[in-house]
């Protein structure tokens, strides 16, 4: 499908989710007027994207900390999963087992298997967990395991992209924003005129398709910027070096700019590099190689934007389950944040300059600046420091 055609198909599919969006206007209307504008906007909001009442505004945890948590993830085959493994196991379990909070962590992968997952939520459900976290994946597949889940008291939350299930709890960027920001960025870049390339995520993962919508949107403001072809990368840098290489070595046509996701963007300095090709701009994320290429070359591109920095946002949706059990209440089913800029200057400064080019590892920066205490305060009827929780003042269910 190209894009063209996909965004024809996403535009039928705003117009049939119209009305849903406005009706959830109520729940988003509780948001500050800046969130509310910025990252709520109908215009800027994948039409899939839930944004009614949360399941659990009135919702607390039957049980008293500490607390058994599921990870069910859907992949482990790419860098940015390590970046979320090395933060939930290094920092995260650590904290909040010294917090008294949490018991321990049951991790399983599903390795992109639908059924497999699914078979792994209920599992997890008779296991005894109290919540359960999925990351990055198919946005309906997994909602009869949800709601098993849920009619069991135990909530799901998903990281770094949505389901559409009444009772998950989402968190992320919004990726329409993001791709917004990556597909505008790149036209500019490239001074509004030129052929690219657009290097997709995982077909059929909301974050993934998320981020074409809003890339599709930024570039039919540049009619003279063209799509000259469209590969898949899987957010694996070794498939997107592969397609990106495949694709340059059958269309030996004039090529601007390449806009493509993370973790990708280091399969996309190898391909160029070993194109024979002059370096041409590309997206930047969060990954180090990359970012050490820009900051030895500090002319390449005049800015980064770090859409899903790996541990940031796997410990916003840790954040948001903790707050969730606690009984602080989400407001509604979605909470989103920004992708954040780095321009060269934030660059210079932050990168180091013995970093590695050929560094597979990422920059974050950091849950402050992410989704901080205070940013997240307004996504919740009752906030409070979730650090903070006396364990002792759980209510227990009768």
């Amino acid at each position: 499908m190209t894009i063209l055609n996909a965004a024809l198909l996403r535009m039928a599919g705003v117009c049939l989710a119209a009305v849903a969006v406005s009706t959830a206007q109520a729940d988003v209307s509780e948001l500050p007027a800046d969130i509310r504008d910025e990252l709520y906007n109908p215009e800027m909001m994948d039409p899939m994207q839930p944004l009614g009442d949360s399941a659990y505004r009135d919702w607390v945890a039957p049980k008293p900390p500490p607390w058994k948590i599921g990870f069910a993830s859907s992949y482990a085959g790419n860098t940015w999963r390590a970046g979320v493994m090395d933060r939930l196991q290094s920092e995260i379990i650590p904290k909040w087992k010294e917090l008294g909070l949490i018991e321990e962590v049951i991790i399983t992968q599903s390795n992109l298997n639908d059924a497999t997952q699914i078979q792994q939520i209920r599992q997890l459900v008779d296991q005894g967990v109290d919540a359960i976290i999925v990351c990055c994946s198919n946005p309906t597949a997994l909602n009869a395991s949800v709601e098993y889940a849920y009619q069991h008291d135990v909530p799901v939350f998903s990281g770094i992209g949505y389901l559409t299930s009444p009772y998950a709890v989402n968190s992320s960027a919004n990726f329409v924003v993001g791709g917004n920001m990556m597909g505008e960025w790149m036209a500019n870049e490239i001074g509004g005129k030129g052929n690219i390339l657009v290097v997709e995520g995982i077909p059929g993962a909301s974050a993934s398709d998320s981020q074409n919508v809003g890339i599709e949107k930024a570039l039919t403001a540049f009619p003279d910027v063209k799509v000259a072809g469209e590969v898949t990368g899987m957010w694996t840098d070794q498939v997107a070096q592969a397609e990106i290489q495949r694709w340059l070595a059958t269309n030996p046509g004039e090529l601007n700019g390449i806009i493509i996701q993370s973790a990708s963007e280091l399969g996309a300095l190898r391909a160029l590099q070993q194109s024979g090709r002059d370096m041409i701009p590309f997206t930047l994320g969060s990954e180090m190689g990359p970012l050490c290429f820009w900051r030895n070359n500090p002319d390449f591109v005049s800015a980064a934007i770090h859409a899903w920095p790996p541990g940031d946002d796997f410990e916003m949706i840790w954040n948001i389950m903790m707050r969730t059990l606690q009984g602080q209440g989400p407001k509604i089913q979605s909470i989103l944040t920004k992708p954040v800029v780095m321009t060269k200057e934030d660059m210079l400064a932050q990168i180091p300059a013995d970093c590695s080019e050929q560094s597979d590892g990422w920059y974050h920066p950091g849950i402050e600046a992410w989704a901080g205490k205070a940013y997240l305060d307004n996504f919740f009827l009752r906030p409070a420091d979730p650090e903070a929780y006396d364990a002792a003042s759980h209510p227990v269910k009768q």
